[in-house]
Parts: structure tokens; sequence; C-alpha cells
């Protein structure tokens, strides 16, 4: 019987020799080559960091984001580990221990994750883009679920993160930031429809339902700093010199002080050129009254008691632009009490904004109304007066005329 041969077998793949090599010999001779991480630029880097940085990548950590960058030799492009864009092949990447070590090797930034912008806080840097997104985006509608798909994050958690860092919501902020581009179109002299859909308005209803908050006035009478808008001054005496009240048919617009009526008026000029500015003492004198007796304390009671603890000022009829930050700001401002001070950051905190000092203080002093709204109240944390739109001194006296009535 001839010898069956042995490719009739079912197996057909002939085991391999067995290896002569002792079954304990370590030599990386025997390492496997799939195994075998690809290089980087990084010196001294191992396989296990490496193998750790790629993992970062692969799951978008942003707690590596400042510690290094990979860059994809497939685009040419290097990012932060928390980079929303698709993941890289492996073999394609490359590990860096910065942007400058990333740009010497020939790789430009990418424009989505901008990793040279990085810094300690990750929350503040993710909300700064979605910021950017925003502003990308306001001639369409954003939902909540696309800024959500685009950033990885669940609609419950971007909304909340986004309000704890800036105190409101990703919807007020795209209708601060339309509000803002309208007013800016307006002033430098486009048709309301230009202006309405530069700042991305699709809609004249959607504008107009904004516009009393806003603006204070129809966006025709707006445009260009309130062209053809009629707005009543007067000028008077206070303690802390001359004083202006301005105001269009809704309310006061601004409260000035200054060392003379002219003064006052230029600046007036200024912030309305084109509206229809008159003097008119005789009708807006009640209203230059009540202003001057609520700096003066009128209203309290024996030993400075105040009859009524909510704020004087906020009964004064006001129409005046604002931000969603601003106003935030600035009707905290209007609780704090008659004779008391209050520090930039305790404002900051009591908006939820503790990291908010500068905007703070700018809101303060960007205030067009004084006394209505009483910036001169917050001081700084180790009691020095701070900045004032309308001097130190005046400040500080108006500080301590309130001192003496309480």
């Amino acid at each position: 019987m001839p010898e069956k041969n042995r490719f009739d077998r079912k197996m057909r793949i002939a085991p391999s020799p067995r290896s002569s090599y002792p079954a304990n010999m370590n030599s990386a001779i025997l390492t496997p080559v799939a195994e075998v991480a690809p290089a980087t630029n990084m010196p001294a880097a191992t396989t296990e960091a490496t193998d750790l940085q790629w993992q970062a990548v692969l799951a978008r950590d942003a707690g590596g984001d400042g510690k290094f960058v990979f860059a994809v030799s497939s685009t040419g492009v290097y990012c932060r580990p928390s980079c929303p864009a698709r993941r890289p092949r492996r073999e394609n990447v490359s590990f860096f221990r910065g942007p400058q070590e990333a740009e010497s090797a020939g790789y430009r930034e990418c424009l989505r994750c901008r990793p040279k912008a990085v810094s300690a806080n990750p929350r503040q840097e993710l909300i700064k883009s979605v910021c950017r997104y925003i502003e990308r985006h306001l001639d369409e509608p954003i939902t909540l679920a696309q800024m959500s798909a685009e950033f990885r994050l669940s609609p419950f958690h971007l909304q909340r993160t986004f309000k704890a860092v800036l105190g409101i919501t990703p919807k007020e902020y795209a209708n601060s930031c339309r509000m803002r581009g309208f007013r800016q179109n307006l002033k430098a002299g486009h048709s309301v429809t230009r202006a309405m859909h530069e700042a991305g308005y699709n809609s004249t209803s959607r504008l107009y339902a904004r516009t009393t908050s806003e603006l204070g006035m129809e966006p025709s009478k707006y445009r260009r700093g309130a062209i053809a808008a009629p707005i009543r001054y007067t000028c008077a005496d206070s303690p802390l010199g001359r004083l202006m009240i301005a105001a269009t048919d809704k309310g006061i617009c601004t409260i000035q002080f200054a060392n003379s009526d002219e003064e006052l008026e230029q600046g007036l000029k200024q912030e309305f050129p084109f509206a229809l500015r008159r003097r008119d003492d005789r009708d807006l004198a009640e209203l230059a009254q009540r202003v001057v007796r609520r700096m003066n304390g009128d209203g309290l009671g024996k030993n400075g008691i105040r009859k009524n603890r909510k704020n004087m000022a906020s009964a004064l009829p006001l129409d005046i632009q604002a931000t969603a930050f601003q106003r935030r700001v600035w009707t905290y401002l209007q609780s704090i009490a008659f004779g008391e001070t209050r520090s930039y950051s305790q404002v900051a905190k009591a908006i939820r904004r503790p990291s908010a000092v500068r905007a703070v203080a700018r809101a303060c002093a960007t205030n067009p109304v004084a006394i209505a709204i009483p910036c001169h109240r917050v001081v700084r944390s180790n009691g020095e007066m701070g900045g004032y739109r309308w001097g130190i001194e005046r400040k500080k006296s108006l500080l301590e005329l309130e001192a003496s009535k309480t």
C-alpha cells in the first residue's frame, strides 16, 4: 500500500519548525515588529509613555492639554489631546512637548482646537471654544443639541458648564452677540435691513421683539447714534458738581457729572451724535430733584435707617443699553443698600462669576447712569476706591456723603 501523502490530511498547513533558540533567551531580535511603537519626536520617550499619550488622544482627555501635543503627518497639523476632530491613524501620529517643537518640525496649529491658546483651566477653554462656535454661526439657528454634538457633551452638561463660567446661557450669549453687532452696524450708517441680516437676525419680528429692552428705541431711531431720536436733557447743581440728566420718552438714558455744562453737553453729543438733543430744564426739573434727593439720602428714617430697604434708585425710570452680563452686574448693584459697599470680587461671587472680577470692573466703568445704578458703592478688596467714570474724588465724596447719612 503506497505511503499516504501527508497533504491528504484535513489540516493542510505544515507545522512550523521548532525554534532552535532556548525558550528563556531574552533578546531584542525576538521582539515582533508590529509591537514596536512608532518613533516620536519627544526625546527619551518610552514606549509606555507614548502609549499613554495615544490613549489620551483617543479619549480626548483634556487633562493632557498643555502637557503635550500630537501632530498628524497626513495633514501637517498639530492638535491638543482634547481636539474634537476625528482621530487619525496611529502610524501618522507623532508627539511633541509643546507647540514650539511641533512648529519647528514643520507642523501648523489646528484652527479648531487652538493648542497654542491652552490654559490651566480646561473648562474655561471649552467655553471659549463654544463662544467662538456661536459667533461663527450667528446667521443660523443654533440649538443646544447641535452644540452638544459638536463638542461631544450632553446638552445638560454643556448648558450647566456654560452658565457656571459666563453666568448666562448659550442662547443669551448668542442674543447679546447679535444685538451688539446690530448696534455697531447701525452706528456705522447701514440700513436697518442690512444691519439686521449682517448681525444674524433672520426676521424682523425676532429683531423688534428685543429692541425695546436692548436699545430702548426703535432701530430706525437708533441708527447712527439715535439719528432723529428726541433726547431731552437738563443740567443742575449737585453735591458733586454739575449734573446732567438726559432722557428719551421711555426713561433716563444718561446721568453724568462734570465741572461745567459745556463738558456735559459735549459728552452727550459724543454718545448720541445724530440725536435731536434739546435742553428742557422745566419738564426735567422734577426728575433732576429726585436724583439729587437720592444723593443726599432723602427717604432715611431716624438714625439714618432707611424706611424702605429696597434701593431708592431702582424707582427711577431707565432707558439704557446693556449686554446680558452688564445687566446682571447692574441689577445687583441696585440691590446694594444706601451707605454700604461691596468689593469687585464680592460682586463677582454674588452673580456667580467669581473669576470675572475684571469684567465686573468694566461693567461698573461703562455704567451710563450714575446714582441710578450705584457703581460708586463697589470698591477694591483692600478698601481702596478703585476706578470711577467721573473721577475718584467724586466717588470718595459720594461714599462719605452716604456714610454721614446712615
